[in-house]
């Protein structure tokens, strides 16, 4: 400072911005690196099921958001198949497995505009937190963690989902999301690992300044989604562990994103993929998206 400003700090110290917050994170970027695909404990080719049948499984337990309880039932008085809700569950947890990797480390065809958001979930009788991020007009969900706390670190993994996505991260890259600011925090991490991007927060229900009343169109497309998915998770009324939770949520994602026609796409799925779309019954674009992501492993694995 020269004279002249010391004499003015003296009389108004605020006025000098001499005082930084720093923040140091305690978690190595290394961590975040792809993890490699996980065999399941259940081993689909060994089930008592067949094929038909697991798709039909998936279809009513996933697209029509009915619990495994009700899809027991429905496969038994329907379709005269004797199977127990738990058996369902284990196959869930076994085909969200497979399917992980595969919805992870699709070549998706991305848009410029990126949406994030939580929402609550039930899992052991406590709220977690499913962090989702998404291609608001491609309408293709690009990250879906779920953890215990709504805090920095998740926050961290869930962006960092998005930009393994990409072959080279854009330069004009942007994230809109709310007024938390653990995602400010995230970004500070990222710029700390030379990775920049924006982040616009819409804050609040009302437009009271011009960045909310410009970007809160996307906002609610990420709401909006969340609105869909607690649609078909009602009915579970959470999830007995942490493992349920994170099937169940890759399950819907897989459904979202390959197999579900939406009306702003002009009824088209997200991501057309010729060998789901010439198939006539949904149990057997199931049946197919499981085989080509197991197709998908052994080519990873080999």
């Amino acid at each position: 400072m020269t004279s002249q400003e010391k004499k003015q700090f003296k009389k108004n110290s605020q006025a000098f911005k001499i005082r930084y917050i720093f923040r140091q994170f305690h978690m190595d970027i290394s961590a975040l690196s792809p993890q490699s695909p996980v065999r399941p404990d259940v081993d689909l080719s060994r089930i008592h099921a067949s094929p038909h049948t697991l798709g039909l499984i998936l279809t009513y337990h996933v697209n029509y958001g009915l619990s495994a309880r009700k899809t027991a039932a429905i496969m038994q008085d329907v379709h005269g198949v004797a199977i127990s809700h738990q058996t369902i569950l284990n196959y869930e947890n076994s085909v969200a497995l497979l399917l992980k990797p595969y919805v992870d480390h699709y070549p998706y065809e991305l848009s410029d505009q990126f949406c994030g958001d939580e929402t609550y979930i039930r899992v052991n009788g406590r709220w977690h937190y499913l962090f989702f991020f998404f291609d608001a007009v491609k309408k293709i969900i690009l990250s879906y963690p779920v953890s215990p706390n709504r805090d920095t670190a998740t926050a961290i993994k869930a962006i960092n989902d998005v930009l393994l996505k990409f072959k080279e991260i854009p330069e004009d890259l942007s994230f809109v999301v709310d007024g938390n600011p653990i995602y400010l925090l995230a970004q500070h991490f990222f710029a700390q690992h030379d990775i920049s991007f924006d982040v616009t927060q819409v804050i609040g229900l009302t437009n009271e300044d011009p960045v909310s009343t410009q970007y809160r169109p996307l906002k609610q497309v990420i709401e909006r989604l969340n609105r869909t998915f607690k649609g078909n998770y009602k009915s579970t009324h959470g999830f007995g562990s942490a493992k349920g939770s994170v099937s169940y949520v890759t399950l819907f994602v897989a459904y979202f994103n390959f197999l579900r026609p939406h009306a702003t796409l002009e009824g088209r799925v997200p991501v057309v993929n010729p060998d789901l779309e010439k198939l006539p019954t949904m149990p057997a674009r199931w049946t197919k998206l499981i085989s080509l992501a197991q197709d998908w492993i052994i080519d990873q694995t080999a």
